[in-house]
């Protein structure tokens, strides 16, 4: 039995490392889209598959015999493609998506459903931080008239798309602290997030409540139909071991 973890999380990496101490062979796939990926500690296929006949392909290359789809909840693109062809090939099939986030006492979060709803909750004149990465950028349509900054982890291959912004480059993890202090530096008054959930994200949504800063958070694409869903590495690790 051969485990394809699709990682790139935190909990993609916490489960390839409990897969191999529990003696299953594992693989785990990155997308390559950092230039420093933190290293899960067992093979790695970085770069992504080229598509679907890349996936395809891939399967019967290193004789996958399960996949455990542990991408990035906003990954919608991937998550569907490999539960789709699982489902034709009659693959085992986990996706583990980690629970979203909650309103905690003094936030100020609005929810919008697509990135072009953004727009109507930024004033014009205001500064907006875009805590959501930079794959997406041109979908935050609407946007003339405010300042935007936008997160990325390695250096930009360009200039800022937007006439009246820049690129933020640093790495995380990051502190509320740290947050609080780049905000109050960049004179932020809206930080736009998406609904990623987990630990690692929360401290710019706390620095925002300290900051009486206004959250506009952006909601999570639908799960395949289907699809067998767990939220915690313990039920994923427990899944592969049934199997």
């Amino acid at each position: 039995m051969t485990v394809l973890v699709l990682a790139g999380t935190r909990e993609g990496r916490e489960i390839a490392a409990g897969l191999a101490t529990r003696g299953m062979p594992v693989l785990a796939s990155l997308a390559g889209r950092t230039r420093r990926p933190l290293d899960p500690g067992v093979p790695v296929r970085s770069g992504g598959f080229d598509g679907e006949a890349g996936f395809r392909a891939a399967l019967d290359e290193h004789g996958i015999t399960a996949v455990i789809d542990a991408t990035h909840p906003f990954a919608e693109t991937i998550t569907g493609r490999t539960a789709r062809i699982c489902c034709e090939i009659g693959l085992p099939h986990l996706i583990l998506r980690r629970p979203g986030w909650t309103p905690a006492p003094g936030d100020d979060w609005t929810r919008i459903k697509a990135e072009a709803d953004l727009a109507a909750h930024v004033p014009r004149g205001k500064t907006v931080f875009l805590a959501t990465g930079p794959q997406r950028l041109e979908a935050f349509s609407g946007l003339e008239g405010r300042r935007v900054l936008c997160r990325r982890i390695d250096p930009a291959p360009g200039p800022f798309p937007h006439e009246d912004g820049q690129w933020v480059v640093s790495r995380p993890p990051f502190s509320a602290d740290d947050e609080m202090a780049l905000f109050a530096l960049m004179g932020v008054d809206v930080l736009a997030a998406k609904d990623s959930g987990g630990e690692d994200g929360r401290a710019k949504l706390e620095a925002a409540r300290r900051l009486g800063l206004k959250v506009v958070l952006l909601d999570r694409p639908p799960l395949p139909d289907g699809a067998q869903v767990v939220e915690t590495v313990e039920a994923a690790l427990q899944w592969a071991e049934d199997l």
